[in-house]
């Protein structure tokens, strides 16, 4: 029976700022998906984890959704299935989304032994949205196991109404600066070598302490991410001064901040902007100091409303524009595709998206091991790496596309340098085995 007939009327969604861009960017190569993985103290019952997705869809409105074609934007409706279907996992996590499989949802959920798995597609979410609907997810499946979860942090009552803000587009209500965020950054280094075949990804994780991460970035007077993010630039600078090149390219890295931060909202949708950071090793040598340095007093200048509301204003020009308005989807997905492929990523190096620590119930914490955020593959960048602190420790997961491991050894040594010790386990194996 469909639980969600009598809960809810239908109801359609236009796409929030962001998400607008990802159906033109959803390819053969390439879509942006995202995964949170909660590795249980008990073995999965795979019926029960059904039932528990099928329990919390009617509180989460914006993720019951089916994207479909309109004439000039893609739009979100009301998925008339219960649920996705549970699926045994893959070795290969985020994999492309397709609009005809998985009931037509936009996400995937994946059991392995004690795992829990979900995939997301970035047009319905983001990482703070996600994990609202995950930690939900597992809280009413320990539930349904007998476990006794309360409501709370980051656990919803399936059983309260949604509200309103909840499905807001945010970017909307806020951008409404004078100017526009016009920040230019040149092309930047970004690794070379053997790739894995389409849609295939290299997921390397590290478990590091998060009191030694923190003491470390203390040290430097900058925050975990800011940390953590300093790693990577440090590491693709000497990777490509390794390459022994007479000129080289800036070195950059993404850093996706979440505006809730900043700007009152309880959407679970899309609420996120990203800052960049680069340097120029044409201009000299660099120490690890030096770029923790000026990359935290360049997050810090930037990091303000201000700045934000002129990046949302730039973002929020682009869907006012006339003539993008009037231009079919179909066009609009091709543009949007062009400018991906030829200038989507070429900013920056590496990206990492921290998504901090989660609050739970702390009587849901003794049946939890561990959580996970892995982002899906990218196109050119050889780094794409998501981080997750709980109950002490921060998991690290390096996304890479290439068969060559350099990056990911590099960067999990480099803690291991500066005294942070490591617990690395990957699917490569798997990967370069072909196994699925």
């Amino acid at each position: 029976m469909n639980i969600k007939s009598s809960l809810r009327q239908p109801r359609w969604y236009k796409l929030d700022n962001a998400a607008k861009a990802f159906p033109g960017q959803n390819n053969s190569s390439w879509s942006n998906v995202f995964r949170l993985s909660a590795t249980l103290t008990e073995k999965v019952n795979p019926d029960l984890l059904q039932q528990a997705v099928e329990l919390i869809m009617p509180r989460f409105p914006c993720f019951d959704v089916r994207m479909r074609n309109g004439f000039f934007w893609h739009y979100l409706e009301n998925n008339p299935h219960a649920a996705p279907p549970v699926m045994p996992d893959v070795a290969n996590p985020c994999t492309r989304v397709k609009m005809k499989e998985n009931k037509g949802f936009l996400f995937k959920v994946y059991y392995y032994e004690n795992r829990v798995s979900v995939d997301f597609y970035h047009v319905i979410t983001d990482g703070y949205g996600a994990s609202k609907f995950f930690m939900t997810l597992i809280a009413v499946y320990l539930r349904l196991t007998g476990k006794d979860i309360p409501n709370g942090e980051s656990v919803f009552d399936i059983n309260e109404k949604p509200h309103p803000g909840e499905s807001e587009d945010a970017y909307l209500k806020y951008a409404h600066s004078n100017v526009k965020g016009q920040r230019i950054f040149k092309n930047a280094y970004h690794f070379k070598g053997d790739r894995l075949p389409k849609h295939r990804c290299c997921v390397t994780t590290g478990y590091m302490p998060v009191d030694t991460i923190k003491e470390k970035a203390r040290e430097l007077n900058i925050t975990v991410t800011e940390y953590i993010a300093s790693v990577l630039v440090w590491v693709m600078y000497n990777i490509q001064k390794e390459e022994g090149k007479r000129k080289n390219k800036p070195v950059g890295v993404q850093i996706p901040v979440n505006v809730r931060n900043f700007f009152e909202s309880e959407t679970l949708r899309n609420f996120m902007l990203c800052y960049s950071f680069q340097i120029d090793p044409n201009m000299g040598e660099y120490t690890f100091p030096e770029i923790a340095k000026q990359l935290s007093l360049y997050l810090r200048y930037i990091n303000n409303e201000k700045e934000l509301q002129a990046m949302m204003k730039g973002n929020a020009g682009v869907e006012r524009n006339l003539l993008m308005r009037i231009l079919p989807s179909f066009i609009k997905d091709f543009a949007i595709k062009m400018v991906y492929v030829f200038g989507g990523e070429k900013s920056t190096s590496a990206l990492i998206s921290n998504v901090g620590i989660i609050k739970i119930p702390k009587e849901m914490e003794q049946y939890i091991e561990k959580f996970t955020f892995v982002m899906g593959p990218a196109m050119r960048i050889g780094a794409r790496c998501g981080a997750f602190s709980f109950n002490g420790t921060l998991a690290l997961s390096v996304s890479n596309i290439y068969e060559d491991n350099v990056i990911q050894r590099k960067i999990f040594t480099e803690f291991i340098k500066n005294g942070i010790p490591v617990k690395i386990e990957s699917n490569r194996d798997a990967i370069m085995g072909g196994d699925r």
